[in-house]
């Protein structure tokens, strides 16, 4: 049970934990006052939750296409002061959209399988969470940019290389990049993952730093300051 200042998350049948990659996109993720979101690959549910209580207008809808992760998500949701704004559908992205073509978002998240033609993990679970191929993502950014408003923003964390290709894959289904903060351990170090704000709007992209830890264990102020409403140690 991972505790969080307004929520509780039990994380129990989920291979993907909570991580710092959840609750970055989770704290970093912006639209302009969403009323309607959707996670996709909610996993526990974390980000759903952490958006729920940032946007208080917004209703929340989460996919989910592991059966036992979406029970756990469900039971998370069920446990939280937004449970009335929280929706969860065990299906995965592609049958969802399938179920609901007229659904649109203003807001629509991803914390998406990353590795792509590397080394599959030999645990089954982890494997379907951290592998995709080129045509998950073609799929993914398709479906994406179908269903979001007018307004509306797709946010995904990726590691560099794969954000590479995803930028390509937005560009050809007229989605574009609006922010890219690039997530670096240390002020030095290169950056390992980047947060893509892509948007239907063509204009010029601001590209941000984010820092994690001033040193060892100790966190940086930005970070602090982005999960300070969240984590109970800040």
């Amino acid at each position: 049970m991972f505790r969080f200042k307004q929520f509780s998350v039990d994380q129990t049948n989920c291979a993907m934990k909570i991580n710092t990659d959840g609750v970055l996109l989770g704290a970093l993720a912006d639209a302009d006052n969403p009323k309607t979101i959707l996670d996709i690959g909610t996993g526990t549910g974390v980000i759903a939750l952490m958006l729920a209580q940032r946007f208080t207008n917004a209703c929340v809808d989460a996919v989910e296409i592991d059966e036992q992760a979406a029970l756990t998500a469900e039971r998370n949701f069920a446990n939280s002061p937004f449970a009335e704004r929280l929706n969860l559908c065990p299906v995965g992205f592609e049958e969802f959209f399938e179920q609901h073509p007229e659904r649109k978002y203003d807001l629509i998240v991803s914390n998406p399988p990353f590795y792509i033609n590397s080394l599959l993990s030999p645990q089954k679970g982890r494997q379907v969470a951290k592998h995709a191929g080129k045509g998950f993502f073609e799929a993914l950014v398709n479906n994406a940019s179908g269903n979001l408003s007018d307004k509306g923003m797709f946010c995904l964390i990726l590691p560099p290389d794969t954000a590479e290709i995803v930028r390509k894959i937005a560009s050809m289904n007229a989605l574009f990049v609006s922010r890219q903060i690039n997530l670096l351990s240390y002020r030095d170090s290169d950056p390992h993952r980047e947060i893509l704000l892509l948007s239907t709007t063509q204009q010029k992209a601001i590209i941000q730093q984010f820092v994690i830890y001033n040193k060892p264990q100790i966190y940086s102020e930005e970070y602090c300051s982005a999960l300070k409403d969240f984590f109970t140690i800040f």
